[in-house]
């Protein structure tokens, strides 16, 4: 078995990525109610900051800022992604590993996780998971994906409601 060294930053502010483990179903968005409340459980018990989160069909961008003296990012993300589970209906085909280890199959067991190091680099990060809708192709504008900390930036007046433009108009795409 791999052994994975993630970096342990206290107070630290990290970008993530948490998928599914098929990454073709839209779970995330048909039962996004349940996952805001499973969030918010975690996060009244083990309080960080969401920085910027975006909730796709398939995967959650998201970057977090943990509290002074606190590097346990990884148990925040378990128990979301076990609270988010429980209660759904589980893959029959599930490995015996799955099985012997209680996981339904739901989730890719692992996830990518970004030390931020510098304001650039978080404003690279809170980009990319704003524009996230639209480079997958869900939207066409940054604006009419509802599942983004996007909109909490413009109601703030730290973006405009147009941010990002309309990939159609613009011919282009952005983030890469």
């Amino acid at each position: 078995m791999s052994w994975y060294r993630r970096l342990k930053i206290e107070g630290g502010i990290f970008f993530f990525t948490v998928a599914l483990a098929d990454r073709t179903d839209d779970l995330l968005v048909r039962h996004v109610d349940r996952l805001r409340r499973m969030y918010q459980a975690v996060h009244a018990r083990r309080p960080f900051e969401t920085i910027a989160i975006c909730i796709l069909p398939d995967h959650i961008h998201a970057v977090w800022s943990l509290p002074v003296g606190d590097k346990d990012y990884a148990r925040r993300w378990s128990l979301i992604k076990s609270s988010f589970s429980r209660g759904l209906p589980y893959d029959a085909t599930r490995t015996r590993s799955k099985i012997r280890k209680r996981e339904k199959g739901l989730w890719q067991r692992r996830y990518w996780e970004h030390a931020i190091r510098d304001d650039a680099d978080l404003a690279r990060h809170v980009d990319y998971t704003h524009f996230n809708p639209v480079k997958h192709g869900y939207v066409s504008r940054v604006c009419d994906w509802p599942h983004s900390s996007f909109h909490r930036y413009v109601a703030k007046g730290d973006l405009p409601s147009d941010w990002g433009g309309d990939v159609k108009a613009s011919g282009g795409e952005f983030g890469e």
